[in-house]
């Protein structure tokens, strides 16, 4: 059985119902039929993200995503065998941007994003961001598949739409 922890900086408010995330991730990582994974992902803004990008990838600017891979293997407390791939941070700012730009779903992005991500922690990488790209075509396939799995925006005690 896989895990999937949500998680945000301070002061960021999610505009997504994390439950809606975690069952998604864990709905990628049965599709690419991954086990005992235990998966972090964790949301910031752009300055955050791109203090990581300047400091681990050399590239003083923000992102929309990026992955560390840790791929430990430890035994849980029942003697279980499992895997810490890594962990996803995905820049809030930057998605919206990205949903603006190309002219899609800010869930539809989002999903973009979380499969980018893991399929990234599976090993798989693209040396540009052309949609010709092995990686690119894999990610693409999954969230057309996983089409239905929509991550609707957090309504809050409101009941009106929140937006990013």
């Amino acid at each position: 059985m896989n895990d999937v922890s949500v998680s945000a900086d301070d002061g960021i408010d999610l505009p997504f119902d994390a439950e809606t995330i975690r069952v998604f991730a864990l709905k990628v990582l049965e599709r690419i039929d991954h086990d005992n994974w235990d998966l972090s992902i964790y949301f910031c803004g752009n300055n955050a993200i791109q203090e990581l990008n300047r400091q681990y990838r050399g590239k003083d600017e923000a992102t929309d995503v990026l992955s560390f891979a840790l791929g430990e293997i430890y035994q849980d407390d029942d003697g279980e065998e499992r895997i810490l791939p890594g962990d996803i941070i995905i820049s809030l700012d930057t998605l919206k941007e990205n949903a603006e730009y190309f002219d899609v779903p800010i869930d539809e992005e989002l999903r973009r994003l979380i499969l980018h991500g893991i399929l990234h922690l599976d090993g798989l990488d693209h040396a540009t961001n052309e949609k010709e790209e092995p990686m690119l075509e894999i990610q693409e396939a999954l969230l057309t598949e996983l089409r239905e799995e929509c991550i609707p925006a957090d309504t809050g005690s409101s009941g009106g739409e929140k937006t990013l």
